[in-house]
């Protein structure tokens, strides 16, 4: 009898299962606006129909053409609403029993004001909020490239991808004029594809050479599921209820400032938002695909683990944190334009030393928290917004922000925000 061997089977994947909060979300949907007739708000909510059910039972009731009209002028459908089923509208059902309005598709209404042009927030196949991978997996791409270029001496960056290299590219190229495009195209031109993608593979000993691309992109190896549904829920917490994922519709208010400091205000927008969110998602790092990935220029692997991710991601929020603090120290509060520009409560919110989270997604995450922009140099990261962005000469980059409004009117909120525990 052969005894059993004491052989263990590398581990080929490091599968981490993470709890992911905020205080307030906005992740955009494919479709940047919703028309007037595609929602129906009242005092205190937004509804958000099923355009399908919706169509089936005002078929039923006589009441199509009126729809149809509605969505020629760009109307709403309110009244439409009321004379097709009375006052209890909101209840209403298509002749095959789906609720014109499901429950995933009413937000609360934090704002008195009128809304217009809603911002929805991307829903799943079953009409559900969530948070896509792929807006975790961007994130923290971005993070990884942070950190590269910050710590360049320590991970062998080469010289020609280092900040102060990528720095004169850029002046060249703007300076030539030949920056007129999207600022992730210009990042992958000018170093992303460098840092992330000129690898060779080398398995089993083979070396495969690939023309640089996906195929040899290190961001393979790291998968990040979408997260769970973001369902309304309430727990009982030391004796005390809390309610997570409250879909909300609230005034996004565009602030910048004027030349002596004073608040400005800009607009205001009014987006889906999710309240106190509280929810999952898988992230995956394949350790053996990685074990392939040889740079061509000898550059080193910046992680090896599921925990030196997210302590790049973090190291990513603080560098961001700490732009925001001094950023919202420097603005002062003014009323401007009938807005009282008190942003009081978004200071005490930067306040801490230590970022508490670990990245920023999805609306409002802006320049700095997309890009590497916190490397390079003032002048260089206001020129870029000038040419690839809004213009606002002689203005740091960037100038604009946006918080949220709570349902006292208050400036309360700064969305995107994320923690991960797990």
């Amino acid at each position: 009898m052969v005894s059993a061997l004491n052989i263990s089977k590398p581990q080929v994947y490091e599968t981490r299962t993470i709890q992911l909060s905020s205080p307030l979300l906005h992740i955009g949907s494919a479709v940047s606006r919703l028309n007037p007739f595609e929602y129906v708000q009242t005092s205190q909510r937004v509804y958000l129909p099923d355009q399908e059910a919706l169509a089936r039972a005002l078929s039923n009731r006589g009441k199509l053409h009126d729809y149809i009209g509605a969505i020629e002028h760009r109307q709403e459908i309110l009244s439409i609403l009321e004379s097709a089923f009375g006052k209890n509208w909101q209840n209403a059902e298509d002749i095959l029993g789906n609720p014109i309005f499901p429950l995933g598709a009413i937000d609360r209404k934090w704002t008195d004001e009128k809304v217009t042009d809603l911002r929805p927030m991307i829903r799943n196949g079953f009409g559900q909020l969530y948070i896509p991978g792929s807006s975790i997996k961007g994130a923290i791409r971005t993070a990884i490239a942070y950190y590269l270029l910050k710590n360049a001496d320590q991970y062998g960056v080469p010289n020609s991808n280092r900040v102060s290299a990528i720095e004169e590219r850029l002046r060249q190229q703007l300076d030539n004029d030949h920056l007129k495009r999207q600022q992730k195209w210009a990042d992958d031109e000018l170093f992303m594809d460098s840092l992330f993608a000129d690898f060779s593979l080398n398995y089993q000993g083979k070396s495969m050479a690939e023309r640089t691309g996906p195929n040899t992109d290190i961001m393979r190896a790291v998968q990040v599921t979408d997260s769970q549904p973001l369902i309304e829920r309430k727990v009982t917490i030391n004796n005390r209820q809390v309610t997570f994922n409250i879909p909300v519709v609230a005034e996004i208010l565009v602030s910048s400032h004027f030349e002596n400091e004073n608040a400005k205000y800009r607009a205001s927008i009014y987006a889906e938002v999710v309240r106190n969110v509280k929810t999952k998602f898988t992230l995956s790092l394949d350790t053996e695909m990685l074990s392939w990935f040889q740079h061509k220029r000898g550059m080193k692997m910046p992680f090896k683990s599921v925990d030196e991710l997210l302590k790049i991601c973090q190291s990513f929020a603080q560098e961001q944190w700490d732009g925001e603090h001094d950023y919202w120290s420097m603005v002062k509060n003014q009323k401007h334009q009938g807005k009282n520009l008190d942003f009081t409560a978004i200071r005490d919110f930067y306040e801490p030393e230590r970022c508490p989270y670990h990245l920023r997604i999805g609306w409002a995450s802006g320049m700095t928290g997309t890009t590497v922009g916190w490397l390079f140099a003032d002048d260089l990261r206001a020129k870029i917004r000038d040419t690839c962005g809004i213009k606002a000469p002689n203005f740091e980059a960037p100038k604009s922000r946006r918080t949220v409004v709570d349902p006292q009117g208050n400036i309360k909120y700064v969305p995107g925000w994320v923690k991960f525990r797990g």
